[in-house]
């Protein structure tokens, strides 16, 4: 079964430390996180502890845990973090929606079960290449997002 302190490590590191890009929309972020997300807080000095709480609070779903591919599993949560949860999941479901799941950015037991019951190596390639499909459209739309565009690609990919 998944292991969510697997899974925010991982991200965590692809978040990085403290960053204020002028060009990123979220503004102000530390591990990825917003000042928006934590009113208040002083992103300079949030802790690798707060942060942690944070994403376990906000970004790993109770069902994530009973995900049997740690890959699967970690890859949605740090897309979650990257694109939104609701994204995410619906960028999952549109793999497997062949097995009447519905698209509806929800992780409920039907989405687990077709999660668990799949070749796991397969699903993560076809979610890999449907989140890049999915940063191209985002760049598509938002120009101001392209500089981005590298970086997310490298993160889906890895």
């Amino acid at each position: 079964m998944a292991d969510f302190k697997i899974a925010v490590a991982l991200t965590l590191i692809h978040e990085g430390g403290y960053v204020n890009n002028l060009n990123d929309s979220g503004g102000e972020t530390n591990m990825g996180i917003t000042q928006k997300d934590m009113p208040g807080q002083d992103m300079k000095t949030l802790t690798v502890e707060q942060a942690t709480e944070y994403y376990a609070q906000n970004y790993w779903k109770a069902l994530y845990s009973q995900i049997e591919s740690q890959d699967i599993a970690s890859k949605l949560f740090d897309m979650g973090v990257l694109f939104g949860v609701g994204t995410a999941v619906r960028e999952l479901q549109r793999i497997i929606k062949i097995h009447n799941v519905p698209v509806d950015g929800q992780f409920g037991p039907r989405t687990l079960d077709v999660v668990n019951t799949a070749e796991p190596v397969g699903l993560l390639a076809a979610y890999k290449t449907s989140l890049v499909s999915h940063a191209v459209n985002i760049i598509a739309a938002s120009q101001q997002d392209r500089v981005f565009f590298a970086g997310w690609v490298r993160r889906i990919n890895s």
